[in-house]
């Protein structure tokens, strides 16, 4: 499959998931849990036959902790999406390359070039006008949209884990380890919370099913697949569109409305995330001192 064409596949796969979680008569939690579940349990025969469960102790290591992570954000954006749009969530929880790129220059003290710390403060303004100045002035939130942070933080801490890792496992090994580290968490949460697990009508148990197998299986081989041909930064500024996919299926499944300020703030949150990709400008002695044309980062 083209790269260009299995991305395009692996975003539009993906954008069913906020749909899906509203659309369950479930727990937030439990819906977490059948999504990394069923797409585990596809992929276990496969991994089996094809002899894909030999890594290392390091990479194993490293890819479960990342996969109780991913658990963890994945449980935050469930709660969040019961509590807020699933527009105005699923944007919120793609903030996470702001928080890797905050993460990296203040705890590695890795530099970043003007247009991500552009992006991050466009970015902010945007989150400002969603929420809405004098909630931000007086600390008064939503808490659908203190989980959806909570989620895209988390997942910025999954992406510190596991950077770097698929050069040393592979990618069904990794799906593997990482979906299973991820049920484990959601499946303790689910006991711990008292959570619903089986008693659910024919409806919710397709979209339990849809989740596993759209979203989380095909969606991410898909763009994992992409990510093999395509540059990484290109793929993530992609995946943005994701945001706007799944606002039109609410729209249209669910019936949700946008606010003037959502919508506003909403669009300068994405143009903030797509700046903040984007790679500053080095200068050329052939170009006679003219700066290089804008590309993104690899």
């Amino acid at each position: 499959m083209k790269p260009k064409l299995s991305l395009v596949i692996g975003i539009v796969c993906i954008s069913f998931s906020p749909i899906f979680v509203k659309l369950a008569a479930s727990p937030a939690i439990t819906s977490g849990f059948y999504r990394i579940f069923i797409a585990w349990l596809f992929l276990l025969p496969y991994c089996i036959i094809k002899g894909k469960l030999r890594t290392t102790p390091k990479a194993l290591v490293i890819t479960v902790i990342g996969g109780i992570v991913f658990g963890a954000d994945i449980a935050m954006w469930n709660i969040s999406l019961l509590k807020i749009s699933a527009t105005v969530s699923t944007l919120l929880a793609n903030l996470a390359p702001v928080w890797v790129g905050l993460m990296s220059y203040l705890l590695f003290k890795k530099k970043s070039g003007y247009w991500f710390w552009a992006g991050t403060i466009v970015a902010i303004i945007g989150m400002v006008i969603l929420v809405g100045y004098q909630n931000v002035i007086n600390l008064q939130f939503n808490e659908g949209i203190l989980y959806a942070v909570a989620a895209s933080i988390l997942y910025a801490i999954y992406i510190m884990i596991t950077k770097g890792i698929l050069k040393h496992i592979d990618t069904f090994t990794f799906m593997f380890y990482n979906m299973l580290g991820a049920s484990v968490l959601l499946l303790t949460i689910v006991f711990l919370r008292g959570d619903a697990l089986l008693s659910f009508d024919t409806a919710t148990w397709g979209c339990f099913i849809g989740m596993g197998v759209l979203c989380q299986l095909i969606g991410w081989l898909t763009i994992n697949h992409s990510l093999r041909y395509l540059e990484s930064t290109k793929v993530s500024i992609a995946l943005l569109g994701q945001t706007v996919i799944a606002g039109f299926l609410a729209i249209g499944l669910l019936g949700e409305v946008l606010h003037l300020k959502e919508i506003i703030g909403s669009v300068i949150v994405l143009a903030g995330i797509a700046l903040s990709f984007l790679k500053t400008p080095s200068r050329s002695v052939a170009a006679v001192g003219t700066p290089q044309t804008k590309e993104l980062d690899n």
